[in-house]
C-alpha cells in the first residue's frame, strides 16, 4: 500500500511539472510516505508538499492542495485530507488494504524477501573467538547478531559468506599451552607454580585428560591426535587449540550457527602473508624505525598516533596480522565486508583501516564496516551471575542454552541494538508469560495454528475464495492496524539489512504480536458466518506467515503448539 500511495504522488508530481507548476530541473523524487501516527488522521501520511514548497515557490498547504487535485483516482484510497501546514493524509480502502493478505499467503516464506543485493558478494566475520576457552555470553551475542545479519542480507538478495577468524597464534595460545602443561604435571590453579597468566577453568583439566588419553579431535577439516607426551610442548599446543576449536564448534552448532570459512591466524604466517604485508608497507614509504621498533604512520590516515608494527624484541603487534588478513579478504573479491565484534575492538578499527590505506591496494577509505556489540550482564533473581564452573570466571554460551534454550537465548541477545548494553534476565527468559518477548512472539504464531486446527476439526476449513470476497469486511480498527503492520514488513526487512540492525526485526515482531494478541482477545474469529470467519482466518494466517518469516531471520523456530 505504501508503494501504491508513493506511485499516486509521483503521478501527481509529474502532472504538475507538465503543467509548469513545478520546476523539472533538479527534481527531487524522494517521496516519503509513512504510516500515520494517529489513525484518526488516516492510515498513511506524506510531507511531500513541505519538502518541495520552497523549490515550487508556493506555500506548503497551497502545494498540498494542488497535489491532491492532481492525484489520479484509485480504488485503494477512500479519502485524502490535508492537515496542519501541508501534510497529506491518506485513508485506505479496507478491501484494497486487505489485498496484502493474499500477497503474503501467495509469497509464503518469500514474503519480505527481495533482490536488492543482486547477488553481490558480502562477507560477514563474526564470533572469531580465541581458541583458549569455551564461548562466553559476549561471543553468544556476536553469534546471534552476526548470524541474523547474514540471514537478513541473504533475504535482501546478497550472496553471503560467513567467516570465523581464529587467533591461534600469540601470547594467549602460549598461556593456554602452559596451563595444560601445568595440569599434566598435577599443578592446580591455586598452586604458586601455576602459570602467571594461565587459564583456570575446569576445561583445562578436560584438555589435559584428553591429551593423555591419546584422543583424536577434529576441527574443521583438520584432525589432531594427542601425543600423550607431557613434555612435548608443540604437541600440547596443537592438541589444546584443536580440542577447544572443536568444543566451540559444538557450542555454535547447539546455537544453530554455521560458518562457510574458518580462517586461522597461523596460516598468515605459514603463507608469509604477514611478511609480505610488512614489505608492502615499507615499500610504500609509510613506515619508519624508532627506538628499535618498526612503526607505521597511521596518523597519515586519521589515527591519533603512529603504531608499532614490529616490536623491539621481535615479533609483530596484533594489528599487523589483522591488516594482512583483511588484505586477503579484499583480494578474495569481498568489496563489502562487515566485522561483527565486541566493543573492546573499537580501538582497532582506525588502525586496521589506516594499515589498509597505507597498502595503497585500491581499498576504499572506511573499509571494512564494523558492527560492535556492547557487553551483556546476566542476572538471576535480580543478582548478577558471574561465574561458570566449567569456564572458571565467566558465563558461557552453553550455560545460557542449557538454562533457557536456544530460541530464548538467540532472541534475547539480538533483541536490543548491538550498540546498547543489555541485561539477560534468566528468570524472564524461562517464563511463559507475555513479559517474555520470545514467548510472546512464538505464542502469536502458535495461536493462529491453533485456530486453523480448530476450524478444520469443526469441519470449517479455510476457504480462500470466500475470504477473497470479504476483504472489505475487515473494518475493525484493530484489523486495519494489523493490515498496515503486515504491509510494512518488506520495508522493515530492507531497512534492517541496510542499517545492519537485526534488532529491528525483533522490535517489529513484538509490535506485530502485540497487535495480534489484542485483536484476538477482542474479536471473535470462529463466527458462524462463512465469509467473515474465512476473512478473519486469512488475516490470522497472514500474521502467522510473517511471524514465521521474521523468527526465521533471527534463527528462532516458529512452534505450532505451546
Amino acid at each position: 500500500m505504501k508503494e501504491t500511495i508513493t506511485l499516486l504522488l509521483r503521478t501527481a508530481l509529474d502532472a504538475l511539472r507538465a503543467e509548469g507548476a513545478l520546476p523539472v530541473a533538479g527534481r527531487d523524487d524522494n517521496i516519503q510516505v509513512e504510516a500515520a501516527r494517529d489513525r484518526a488522521h488516516g492510515d498513511y501520511a506524506s510531507n511531500l508538499a513541505l519538502t518541495l514548497a520552497k523549490s515550487a515557490g508556493m506555500n506548503p498547504r497551497e502545494l498540498a492542495e494542488r497535489l491532491v487535485k492532481a492525484l489520479p483516482d484509485a480504488n485503494a484510497v477512500s479519502k485524502v485530507e490535508i492537515a496542519g501546514p501541508g501534510f497529506i493524509n491518506f485513508f485506505v480502502n479496507a478491501g484494497a488494504a486487505g489485498e496484502v493478505i493474499f500477497d503474503i499467503l501467495e509469497a509464503g516464506d518469500d514474503y519480505g524477501r527481495n533482490n536488492d543485493g543482486g547477488g553481490q558478494k558480502v562477507q560477514v566475520e563474526f564470533v572469531s573467538a580465541n581458541p583458549t576457552g569455551p564461548l562466553h555470553v559476549g561471543h553468544g551475542r556476536g553469534a546471534a547478531v552476526g548470524d541474523s545479519l547474514c540471514r537478513l542480507l541473504a533475504a535482501n538478495g546478497y550472496s553471503v559468506t560467513r567467516e570465523f577468524y581464529y587467533n591461534d597464534a600469540g601470547a594467549q595460545i602460549d598461556n593456554l599451552t602452559l596451563s595444560v602443561a601445568a595440569r599434566l604435571k598435577g599443578i592446580e590453579p591455586n598452586d604458586p607454580a601455576w602459570p602467571k597468566d594461565g587459564y583456570r577453568g575446569e576445561y583445562i583439566q578436560d584438555v589435559a585428560h584428553a591429551y593423555m588419553q591419546g584422543e583424536t579431535v577434529s576441527a574443521d577439516d583438520r584432525r589432531v591426535t594427542a601425543a600423550a607426551d607431557p613434555e612435548d610442548m608443540a604437541a600440547i599446543r596443537a592438541f589444546a587449540v584443536a580440542w577447544l576449536r572443536h568444543e566451540q564448534d559444538l557450542d555454535l552448532r547447539a546455537f544453530g550457527v554455521e560458518f562457510d570459512i574458518f580462517y586461522l591466524e597461523s596460516s598468515l604466517y605459514e603463507s608469509a602473508r604477514v611478511e609480505a604485508t610488512v614489505e608492502q608497507l615499507i615499500d610504500g614509504g609509510h613506515t619508519y624505525e624508532a627506538d628499535g621498533a618498526l612503526w607505521l604512520r597511521t596518523t597519515d590516515f586519521g589515527d591519533d598516533k603512529d603504531r608499532v608494527m614490529r616490536k623491539r624484541e621481535g615479533g609483530y603487534t596484533y594489528f599487523l596480522p589483522d591488516v594482512a588478513y583483511h588484505l586477503d579478504k579484499w583480494q578474495r573479491g569481498f568489496t563489502t565486508v562487515i566485522n561483527e565484534q565486541g566493543a573492546d575492538h573499537h580501538s582497532t578499527v582506525t588502525r586496521v583501516r589506516a594499515g589498509l590505506q597505507a597498502l595503497e591496494a585500491g581499498i576504499p577509505a572506511g573499509w571494512p564496516e564494523y558492527v560492535l556489540h556492547q557487553m551483556v550482564l546476566v542476572t538471576r533473581s535480580g543478582e548478577e551471575v558471574k561465574l561458570s564452573k566449567r569456564a572458571g570466571d565467566y558465563v558461557t554460551l552453553r550455560d545460557l542454552i542449557d538454562e533457557v534454550g536456544r530460541d530464548a537465548t538467540r532472541y534475547f541477545l539480538v533483541s536490543r541494538a548491538a550498540t546498547s548494553q543489555m541485561t539477560f534476565d534468566i528468570d524472564l527468559a524461562r517464563s511463559q508469560s507475555s513479559d517474555n518477548p520470545v514467548y510472546y512472539a512464538q505464542y502469536a504464531h502458535a495461536r493462529v495454528c491453533s485456530v486453523e486446527a480448530k476450524a478444520a476439526a469443526e469441519g470449517k476449513p479455510f476457504d480462500a475464495d470466500s475470504a477473497a470476497n470479504a476483504l472489505h469486511r475487515l473494518e475493525d480498527q484493530r484489523e486495519k492496524e494489523l493490515l498496515n503492520r503486515l504491509g510494512r514488513w518488506p520495508e522493515v526487512v530492507k531497512r534492517a539489512a541496510s542499517g545492519r540492525e537485526p534488532h529491528q526485526i525483533a522490535q517489529y515482531l513484538q509490535e506485530l504480536a502485540s497487535d495480534f494478541h489484542s485483536y484476538y482477545n477482542a474479536v471473535r474469529v470462529m463466527v458462524d458466518e462463512d465469509e467473515l470467519r474465512n476473512v478473519r482466518l486469512a488475516l490470522g494466517m497472514a500474521v502467522r506467515q510473517v511471524m514465521r518469516n521474521g523468527l526465521d531471520l533471527l534463527g528462532v523456530c516458529a512452534p505450532r503448539e505451546m
